[in-house]
């Protein structure tokens, strides 16, 4: 239980930190005013104000996330000056865009980043090979005599030289309750193997018992994997999210208690699967909060939107009044899914 708190805390706060530091600099940079960047929410404990600027830098309470308080943005505490022509309802509308849109693309760039350090540091299953980069303790694999390094060239005399295409070769084989017949190149020699490989009754299926071998990337290839991988994630993501409005799938959702559960879980697995895990929730926090819904950033997005076309703008009154009922219908949805989540923690194990 305390792993799982620790870790879901560095989770939010790693990926909500992030995301508000994306407004805050794009802010900066386009010469908006920031009242205070607060790390950790409720009471502060540490403060600073800095002298040229006037912003608070505020280290608080409760370690979960963050925020930033521009001016101008209705949250404007009564000792609080406004520098003309800085506040954020006074920007052109593509400033507020950038404003608004770059919490997400921050979170975006950090998925991508930890995936790259992931792909260079750690390495993926090279699907691409036939190489064994381990072998299982009893299993047929260990039994037989094959050995970790091993690069599988033909199964029952026909050639492979990708694991999907090697794996479907030996399920089809095995299923036929016969030994299957490999050709193995072990360092400069070729060897053959004939393996019995019985139904393992802890699977329910016949297992050879071999993975695959692990491949790093170069620097500049991670990144670029990374791209690719993260669109990936990204085109997933949408496809599952069609599917549950179409109602071709059932509605599997996760609020804070499911995440710490799978957080404490990706910790216990190791850094680098806790790694991933905050690559993977800051890629669906950036993708999430780019929804046109009311009280998320892309519910914003979009009325700068249309301001942009319509030459009008919403407001201010009115804008407020909708984002708020969007408030309300989020945490009444978060509740509804944190109790389905506890409920699941406690009834259904």
């Amino acid at each position: 239980m305390l792993t799982s708190l620790i870790a879901f805390i560095v989770v939010i706060a790693v990926c909500v930190v992030v995301h508000e530091y994306g407004h805050y600099i794009t802010a900066k940079i386009l010469g908006v005013q920031v009242h205070e960047f607060a790390f950790g929410m409720g009471p502060a404990l540490l403060q600073h104000r800095n002298k040229k600027t006037n912003m608070l830098w505020s280290l608080r309470i409760l370690p979960i996330g963050g925020f930033c308080r521009l001016a101008g943005m209705n949250e404007d505490e009564e000792d609080e000056e406004v520098i003309p022509g800085m506040g954020f309802d006074e920007q052109p509308a593509w400033k507020r865009f950038l404003i608004l849109l770059n919490g997400s693309m921050f979170n975006i760039l950090l998925a991508v980043v930890l995936m790259a350090l992931f792909l260079w540091g750690h390495g993926v299953m090279n699907m691409e090979s036939t190489k064994i980069g381990e072998i299982m303790p009893g299993f047929p694999s260990e039994i037989s005599g094959l050995k970790v390094g091993d690069e599988i060239l033909s199964v029952n005399g026909e050639k492979v030289s990708q694991w999907r295409e090697m794996s479907e070769k030996i399920r089809f084989s095995a299923a036929k309750n016969e030994k299957v017949k490999f050709e193995i190149k072990r360092s400069d020699e070729i060897l053959n193997f004939e393996i019995s490989i019985p139904v393992n009754k802890e699977y329910g299926r016949a297992m050879l018992g071999i993975s695959p071998s692990y491949v790093s990337y170069g620097f500049l290839h991670a990144i670029k994997s990374s791209l690719g991988y993260t669109y990936k994630m990204t085109s997933m993501m949408m496809r599952g999210l069609y599917d549950l409005i179409t109602r071709q799938q059932e509605a599997d959702v996760t609020g804070p208690v499911g995440i710490a559960s799978m957080s404490g879980r990706a910790m216990r697995s190791g850094f680098w699967d806790f790694m991933t895990f905050i690559a993977i929730v800051a890629l669906n926090l950036g993708i999430m909060n780019l929804f046109p819904i009311p009280a998320l950033d892309g519910g914003r997005i979009i009325f700068v939107l249309l301001e942009m076309i319509v030459r009008r703008r919403l407001p201010n009154k009115v804008e407020n009044w909708i984002h708020m009922a969007g408030f309300v219908l989020l945490i009444s949805l978060m509740i509804l899914i944190t109790c389905k989540d506890v409920y699941n923690l406690f009834f259904t194990h």
